[in-house]
């Protein structure tokens, strides 16, 4: 059995030692202070993250996908964050997945040692029919589930592009990825529960990759999500409708007549307001330019 106790994350954490005698106010404020450090913990990664944000990128360009691996919270945070691409940016859900450990059952129920073969992991890249297209990044916090470990070896064996995402040093659990990622969040208030720190630095990776990711795919205008399902309810109708105005200066009513004209597509209503054509016209347009809005708008 492997001795994990000289890991970061399985380390006590000195000012939590008496976290079970603490005040609600005083485990409050505890908590907030140590929260308040991941974002600087992010931040030391940052040349890490930028080079996984330019994997991805890449990529997307080449019709490849970003498949995440975890098992437990680290595969749920991966699966969050692929479920939240499409209704966000009005992306093919093929291109951002989530593979946990232990299936989709594990999703709402720990499934105990389910992260403890590599060989699994590796037969859900080979289920995924990965290849040199893709981007296979692996989630786990304290860098040393097996099943994370097999998945990327063969990802790398199919020729994609890996990415390691740990919170531990690369000294104590080395990686072999394209791009190693290791954000130091520390100890744990309660000891080796990395669904804390170690849980929300994750979540922040992953939103700062995806995002500026789809950005510089074109799924955003200036700051405005223009990449929206405004079919998919009502909030996003306004949404979209509040998106044409920003942008277009039109009447609240005239927007969402836009809206409808362009079959619900803000970037195509844009497009079709700025250079008076019709929705066909717009969506030639947009493919002509990678969907990316800027180079139709801007010249205008």
């Amino acid at each position: 059995m492997q001795d994990r106790g000289h890991l970061l994350t399985e380390l006590r954490n000195p000012h939590s030692m008496h976290v079970d005698a603490m005040s609600t106010e005083d485990a409050f404020d505890l908590f907030n202070r140590e929260d308040a450090g991941m974002v600087a913990a992010v931040a030391q990664a940052k040349p890490q993250v930028c080079a996984a944000i330019a994997l991805v990128v890449d990529a997307f360009r080449r019709g490849g996908r970003l498949i995440y691996v975890g098992a437990g919270t680290s595969g749920r945070l991966g699966v969050l964050d692929a479920s939240e691409c499409p209704p966000t940016f009005l992306s093919d859900p093929r291109m951002v997945q989530g593979v946990i450990a232990g299936g989709w059952d594990a999703l709402r129920m720990a499934i105990e040692g389910a992260e403890d073969h590599a060989e699994v992991g590796a037969a859900a890249i080979d289920e995924k029919q990965v290849d040199e297209r893709d981007v296979v990044f692996g989630i786990t916090t304290g860098g040393t589930t097996p099943y994370v470990h097999g998945a990327l070896k063969r990802a790398k064996e199919r020729g994609a592009r890996t990415v390691f995402f740990a919170c531990v040093l690369a000294d104590h659990v080395p990686d072999d990825a394209d791009v190693s990622i290791r954000v130091l969040t520390g100890p744990e208030i309660v000891t080796g529960s990395t669904r804390l720190k170690a849980g929300t630095a994750t979540k922040l990776v992953l939103n700062t990759i995806t995002t500026i990711a789809m950005i510089q795919i074109g799924k955003v205008y200036q700051n405005l999500m223009v990449d929206v399902n405004t079919r998919a309810n009502r909030k996003l109708v306004d949404r979209g409708t509040r998106m044409i105005q920003t942008v277009t200066n039109l009447p609240r009513d005239a927007a969402h007549a836009l809206l409808n004209a362009s079959g619900g597509h803000v970037k195509t209503a844009l497009v079709m307001h700025a250079r008076g054509v019709d929705r066909a016209g717009a969506e030639r347009m947009l493919a002509e330019h990678h969907g990316r809005l800027a180079p139709i708008l801007d010249h205008a």
